[in-house]
């Protein structure tokens, strides 16, 4: 990561599950998210996660009808959450080997395990983000 940029908080398990679950589901309160029997844990717990990951800037609260429950959404979208999770991981890795074209070729690897048709998207990203560099003179 680059000095310049802002840090992104770091996200646990838990908490990535739960966006993980927003981020599909679009909205929910803390019984729905219990209720749809993915996520495993105390009300409390649940309550407690989402509160935090609030505070962290991913998430909007709005209270839900009459009851003191909140309904919670991502801020920002699946994008922002996606870069918290995966972008200081990666970051970390490809600065902790000597060569960052492995740790790159083992990313291809599980792009084309998953879904070989990725690679079509993949191969995109990286000509729209060569394109971005050059445009402003990163090449």
């Amino acid at each position: 990561m680059k000095n310049s940029e802002a840090k992104q908080p770091q996200l646990g398990p838990f908490e990535t599950q739960l966006l993980a679950i927003l981020s599909q589901r679009g909205d929910a309160t803390v019984r729905e998210l219990l209720e749809v029997g993915t996520v495993h844990g105390a009300y409390t717990t649940v309550m407690t996660t989402l509160d935090r990951l609030f505070k962290k800037g991913f998430l909007d609260r709005a209270p839900d009808g009459r009851s003191q429950a909140f309904r919670y959404r991502l801020k920002q979208g699946g994008r922002d959450f996606y870069r918290a999770a995966l972008g200081e991981h990666l970051n970390r890795i490809l600065q902790s080997v000597a060569n960052p074209a492995l740790p790159v070729s083992f990313l291809v690897d599980a792009v084309a395990e998953h879904d070989a048709a990725l690679l079509d998207e993949l191969h995109r990203a990286v000509d729209r983000k060569r394109q971005e560099l050059r445009r402003r003179g990163k090449s």
